[in-house]
């Protein structure tokens, strides 16, 4: 079963891969009349082009986090400050895109209907939200870690069949 889930991963992995490339593509030639054209079209197009190059690298970043935690690793035990790690990573790239989506749609809206920009502030202030719950989940990842470190390392070590390991000077500094 292990090699039917890491298959269907890897294909949804490439499938985004291509969809990203795609979103780029179109971006492109939607854009290049207007581009050659100038103007206020111009800035718009190219306007254009950053929202879907923004989506695009989002999707990718899902592409890559896919294929690293689930094809790559597959069902290999993983430590809770690895997972949160991956997991921050992840979620760090998707808040630079809808961030800086935000950011696009403030200077798109702002020139053609000023009386629109409550969506555009609206996506940045939940952006904001969510670059908060990430903060205050690392805060409480890394508590927890302090306290039950010791206890999955002796676990993990008494399932592998080694020696639990002993406590480090900088391990019980901390505490």
């Amino acid at each position: 079963m292990s090699l039917i889930t890491r298959a269907v991963f890897a294909a949804a992995s490439l499938l985004l891969l291509v969809l990203a490339l795609g979103l780029v593509i179109v971006g492109l030639t939607h854009a290049v009349g207007p581009i050659l054209s100038g103007g206020d079209a111009a800035a718009d197009a190219i306007l254009d082009i950053l929202g879907y190059v923004i989506v695009a690298i989002a999707v990718f970043d899902v592409a890559k986090y896919l294929f690293e935690d689930e094809v790559r690793r597959g069902s290999e035990k993983r430590s809770a400050a690895e997972a949160r790690r991956s997991l921050t990573k992840f979620l760090s790239t998707i808040l630079i895109a809808l961030f800086l989506e935000g950011l696009v749609l403030v200077f798109k809206t702002a020139r053609e209907s000023v009386e629109q920009m409550l969506y555009p502030v609206a996506l940045i202030g939940v952006s904001v939200l969510v670059l908060v719950g990430l903060g205050v989940f690392q805060r409480l990842s890394a508590t927890v870690e302090e306290k039950v470190g010791d206890a999955d390392e002796a676990e993990e070590a008494k399932d592998e069949g080694k020696p639990a390991p002993t406590p480090s000077k900088a391990g019980t500094a901390r505490r």
